[in-house]
Parts: C-alpha cells; sequence; structure tokens
C-alpha cells in the first residue's frame, strides 16, 4: 500500500463533498426561482439538483487482491453525476405573481429550505471527518520521518 493512500482516499472525500456542498448552496440560492430552464417554448421551474457517489474503481493491484479473495481497503469515492430531483414542483396560490396561470398558480422549484440544511449539515461534518482524517495520516508520516533521523 502507498504511504500516501489514506490521504488520497480522505482528499477524494473533500472533493466529492465540496461539490456536495457547492449544489446545495445552488439549491438554497434557487429556493424561488420560477423560470430554470426553457423547455418548449415554457419556462420551467429550476429543480433541485442531487451529488450521486461511488466507490473509485482501483488499480490492477487492488482487482488481484480482490480476485485472490484478500481484503483490501477502498480506493476513495467519484462522483459519478449530478442528477435532478423528479420531485413534482410546489404550487402555490399567488394570482400577481408574473409566473401565475390562468387559475392564479404558480409552480416553485421542488427544493426544501429543511432537506437542503439537513443535507449541508451532513456534508458538513462528512468533510470535518475527513480533515481530521487527513490531519492524522499527516501526524502519522511526520512521526515516521523524526523516528527514521
Amino acid at each position: 500500500m502507498s504511504m500516501f493512500k489514506s490521504m488520497n482516499i480522505s482528499a477524494s472525500a473533500l472533493t466529492a463533498q465540496r461539490l456536495r456542498m457547492d449544489v446545495i448552496s445552488s439549491n438554497m440560492a434557487n429556493v424561488d426561482s420560477t423560470r430554470g430552464k426553457l423547455v418548449d417554448g415554457e419556462w420551467v421551474p429550476y429543480k433541485r439538483k442531487v451529488v450521486e457517489t461511488a466507490p473509485k474503481e482501483g488499480s490492477f493491484q487492488s482487482f488481484l487482491q480482490k480476485a485472490s479473495g484478500s481484503t483490501s481497503i477502498g480506493n476513495g469515492v467519484k462522483v459519478t453525476r449530478i442528477k435532478e430531483d423528479d420531485a413534482p414542483f410546489r404550487i402555490v396560490f399567488d394570482p400577481e405573481h408574473p409566473d401565475a396561470n390562468d387559475e392564479g398558480y404558480v409552480e416553485l422549484p421542488n427544493v426544501d429550505p429543511l432537506k437542503e440544511m439537513v443535507d449541508l449539515m451532513s456534508a458538513s461534518r462528512s468533510y470535518e471527518a475527513n480533515v481530521t482524517v487527513f490531519n492524522a495520516s499527516k501526524g502519522i508520516m511526520m512521526k515516521t520521518l523524526e523516528l527514521g533521523k
């Protein structure tokens, strides 16, 4: 195993969680955006976006270890895609709104601020945990180098 493997794993998680926080921030910024994109000549409200992650595929060595039955640690995480949430839009009665339909209803984004805040807290805690792991790995390496003197 490489000396820097634990740091690489933590770094991949830090990158993924940072992107997750960026996407959540975008969702929160567009919580009231009734004109997300133009579809078939009509404006559609902003759709909530979600980050999907998966384990990183390993090197040939990790596949060889897996095939031989020996246990191996992971290789980190990667973002596979950012997808749009298919939850229905919120419908609010507001006849004064410029995007209201003939009955006075407005379609608002499917973004729930409470859900976004919970997701943001989760991503933030995960980010902090990975920073702690990264720093612990760095500390172990520094102690090892000091012992080698």
